[in-house]
């Protein structure tokens, strides 16, 4: 299946949270999920009876979705997730966390994973002084990430720390915003993932 590319709004509705895809617009008055948080559709007001496994569904297209990857990716991850040591909900969460387009929205360098993305193909970033275009890169413990010498004078990231730069970073992470820098201080624990998700749930869909 290819990359959801409608209105992302709806998949918020449609998940009954918000998902942040839209960058500025879910801290606003404006989010469409603050009006409308139901899901999208005709019977989308009618409150129905959620199986077990639509629950394990659920949750995982959820995750899908919050994170932006496709299938085969996301049951990569978990395929990696199950053979490290450890609980294999939080180290899929760990992983999805661990995504360099995700480290590079969560520094505050871009509005949204989708956008955080498209920087990071159009080679924006440089990771321990490399460049890099590979969004679906998993970081590591003391890896740096700096915006290039060239997009530091753009228009685009102005913008972006203008409406991002105040955006708290998390504990695991260390942004110094007069150089651009980024650094991954530690590995996120799961207290450090501020995502509503049950990933028991999604353990559970895959082990049948």
């Amino acid at each position: 299946m290819a990359r959801y590319t409608g209105a992302v709004c709806r998949m918020c509705r449609r998940e009954g949270q918000k998902l942040f895809l839209k960058g500025t617009k879910c801290y606003s008055e404006h989010c469409p999920f603050v009006s409308r948080g139901f899901a999208p559709g005709q019977h989308g007001q009618n409150r129905k009876k959620v199986s077990e496994y639509g629950m394990q569904l659920r949750a995982k297209q959820t995750a899908k979705r919050y994170y932006g990857v496709l299938e085969s990716q996301f049951y990569h991850y978990f395929e990696l997730a199950e053979r490290k040591t450890g609980q294999t909900g939080e180290n899929l969460l760990r992983l999805l966390e661990s995504r360099l387009d995700n480290v590079v929205y969560r520094l505050g360098l871009a509005s949204s994973r989708a956008e955080a993305r498209q920087l990071v193909l159009h080679n924006h970033f440089k990771l321990n002084g490399n460049k890099v275009n590979i969004p679906s890169l998993l970081v590591k413990e003391g890896d740096v990430i700096t915006l290039s010498d060239k997009s530091r004078q753009s228009e685009k990231f102005k913008a972006i720390e203008e409406t991002c730069g105040s955006r708290p970073v998390p504990m695991w992470l260390e942004m110094n915003r007069e150089n651009y820098t980024g650094k991954v201080v530690r590995m996120p624990n799961r207290d450090d993932i501020d995502f509503d998700i049950n990933e028991t749930l999604i353990v559970e869909l895959y082990s049948k």
